[in-house]
């Protein structure tokens, strides 16, 4: 199972972007899929998680109201909407999905200019 992020890019701080997780191979309606970032020279750390029904979502209190969580069934893929992007933003963002093992994804870039 390889998870598919996508839509990572350079943005200037204040901006917005949307992070997609694309998972083929697996039904993210059973899973407990989320993201992760690690930025240059620092360990990978939690930012947001929504359940396996998807009737619940953490996230990072680093970004609490202003990254948010989503997923369409449909699709099959999980969202991270940022906004009001900081500099301190900037990593390489992943998509997990999780149910007893975990499947990790190559990760996307995101930038973020001062």
């Amino acid at each position: 199972v390889q998870l598919q992020a996508s839509g990572g890019g350079l943005v200037r701080a204040g901006g917005s972007l949307r992070l997609s997780c694309a998972a083929p191979g697996l039904s993210i309606s059973a899973y407990r899929m989320a993201w992760f970032r690690q930025a240059p020279g620092k360990e990978r750390q939690f930012v947001a998680v929504i359940s396996r029904h998807g009737d619940s979502t953490t996230a990072a209190d680093a970004v609490k109201g202003r990254f948010t969580i989503s997923r369409d069934l449909a699709k099959n893929t999980v969202y991270l909407q940022m906004n009001s992007l900081k500099s301190e933003d900037t990593a390489v963002y992943y998509c997990m999905g999780r149910r007893g093992i975990a499947y990790w994804g190559k990760g996307t870039l995101v930038t973020v200019s001062s």
